[in-house]
Order: C-alpha cells, then sequence, then structure tokens
C-alpha cells in the first residue's frame, strides 16, 4: 500500500476506471454472444445494437479502434452469408 497521499488517489482511481473499463468490455462481450446466438430473422436488429456496444467501447478506449471495425466486419460478413 502506498505512503505518499497522491499514490493512495491513483490507486483508488486506477481501481475504479477498471472496474468501469470491464463494465464496458463485459457488456460487449454480452452483445456479441446475443448476436451470434440469434436467430437469423432477429440478427439483423442485433447487429445494430452490437455494433453499438462495440463502438462504444472502442470510443472509450477499451479496445481499439481497428479491432472494433475487424469484429464489426465479421459480424457483417456472417449476417451477409447467412442470409443468403
Amino acid at each position: 500500500m502506498p505512503n505518499i497521499k497522491s499514490a493512495k488517489k491513483r490507486v483508488k482511481v486506477s481501481e475504479k476506471k477498471a472496474l468501469q473499463n470491464r463494465m464496458i468490455k463485459n457488456g460487449m462481450r454480452t452483445s456479441v454472444k446475443k448476436f451470434y446466438a440469434a436467430d437469423p430473422a432477429n440478427a439483423a436488429a442485433q447487429l445494430s445494437e452490437t455494433t453499438s456496444a462495440i463502438d462504444k467501447a472502442a470510443s472509450k478506449g477499451v479496445i481499439h479502434k481497428n479491432a472494433a471495425n475487424r469484429k464489426k466486419a465479421r459480424m457483417a460478413k456472417q449476417l451477409n452469408k447467412a442470409a443468403v
């Protein structure tokens, strides 16, 4: 445990931010799992919800923007493949 006041504050702040990041990332993962589990009729609606969750995680810096774009592209590709 740190002795310096500013170091104590940094520990508290970093724990709080880590919790927020974890919540955002878990929400994104849950949304992605729901997309892959959805039946083809509801997959298009689920894609827009999942895309917004991924974009939110990328905008907050939880995941990299290229990783977000890769995930969205793979989901769109799967949706188009299922529709054909």
